[in-house]
């Protein structure tokens, strides 16, 4: 079980305080700072699709110019501007189990682990 983000995203901030709060320790990666592979994208992707993956609501998507925006229209291209931009990875990715559940949601991880 692995929660991977960016230290200074505030929905990781919540993530990560959820978890403390309710005494859940799970190492956090922070790929800004430890980076990200190429083979972890794409296992996401085979399990949510490269469009889920990809956070176009983000201050760094925004900041991008339309040619490049435009230019993410598939798995490949999607890969190569998270690669190069770790902040366009939709974050928090809570990977258990092999399967990862992607952004914060207090509802699901209360069920996910069995919290009322």
């Amino acid at each position: 079980m692995k929660l991977y983000g960016i230290s200074n995203c505030n929905t990781v901030k919540k993530a990560r305080t959820w978890l403390t709060e309710n005494g859940i320790d799970i190492p956090f990666h922070d790929f800004k700072k430890q980076g990200i592979s190429e083979e972890l994208l794409k296992s996401w992707m085979k399990q949510i699709g490269w469009e889920k993956l990809v956070n176009r609501q983000g201050t760094t998507w925004r900041q991008l110019p339309d040619e490049a925006k435009a230019a993410v229209r598939d798995e490949t291209s999607a890969i190569r501007l998270m690669l190069e931009k770790s902040s366009t990875i939709k974050r928090p990715v809570l990977e258990m189990d092999g399967k990862i559940i992607l952004g914060f949601d207090e509802a699901a991880y209360q069920s996910l682990f069995g919290i009322k």
